[in-house]
């Protein structure tokens, strides 16, 4: 599959997609989330990959929408409910994956970028990173899913002021906060990633599913439901053949080696 504003590749158990139009910060066009959902697909369908890795091109991971797409639909109401529909269906495509994810991202993670980056299971950020929501700093709103998923993501207060404010946080903030999952030296970003990335690939395909289900499912319900909903799951777990590999492994003595099945 081809592709003109991201790069898409694969070694062995784990996917790298890169955001590929550097000379405008890796905004998010319409043929950018087209191609995201795509290359989505891709990777879940072909039977081989177990990790996604999302970086950006060139001085930054994502500056976020590409207003100049957006100043074209001004006024027009359908298409600006279409841009805003594409932008939901995207990234939750991306969130709703059956394998982890990750966003390793570096110098600029802002509006729609920061909003990618949220529906990564782990994010690794270069400490020189900036990241932010920015919208209201030019009298706009998050539209892809940044003010609820963001609140749920970090401190509750933090999320709203920055919101409310547009403001930015270095990378050290965010990982304070709760939203950036690990920062590494900038020279170490590629090292981390993929060491996190190898890990993830090692790990059993059928149970990193089925967490990532209940995760996402138990947040958005209450506790009796979600609890409810972990044992129907585990129960059927058992029967998977990664089930199986993880106990006979731990019993003998060895790594498992997770058929995905």
């Amino acid at each position: 599959m081809e592709f003109e504003t991201i790069i898409l590749e694969k070694n062995d158990r784990i996917a790298t997609l890169t955001l590929n139009r550097p000379d405008d910060l890796n905004a998010l066009s319409p043929q950018v989330y087209d191609e995201l959902y795509a290359a989505a697909e891709d990777v879940t369908s072909d039977g081989q990959t177990r990790v996604l890795v999302f970086r950006g091109n060139g001085r930054a991971f994502c500056a976020g929408a590409d207003l100049k797409e957006v100043q074209k639909i001004l006024g027009d109401v359908p298409r600006m409910r279409w841009f805003v529909e594409l932008c939901h269906r995207t990234y939750n495509m991306i969130e709703d994956l059956p394998i982890p994810t990750i966003a390793s991202v570096h110098g600029m993670v802002l509006a729609g970028g920061i909003e990618l980056a949220e529906v990564c299971d782990i994010i690794i950020a270069a400490e020189s990173t900036r990241i932010g929501d920015q919208h209201a700093q030019y009298g706009l709103i998050a539209g892809g899913g940044g003010t609820q998923r963001l609140i749920r993501q970090m401190s509750f207060r933090k999320a709203r002021e920055l919101l409310i404010t547009g403001d930015w946080m270095t990378a050290k903030e965010a990982e304070m906060h709760g939203l950036v999952s690990k920062v590494v030296p900038d020279d170490q970003l590629e090292v981390a990633t993929g060491e996190m990335a190898e890990k993830l690939a090692s790990r059993s395909p059928m149970a990193s599913k089925c967490v990532k289900m209940l995760v996402n499912k138990g947040i958005q319900t209450d506790l009796h439901t979600a609890l409810q909903l972990e044992m129907a799951s585990v129960q059927q777990h058992y029967l998977t053949e990664d089930f199986t590999e993880g106990v006979n492994a731990f019993v003998e003595k060895r790594k498992p080696d997770f058929p995905g099945r």
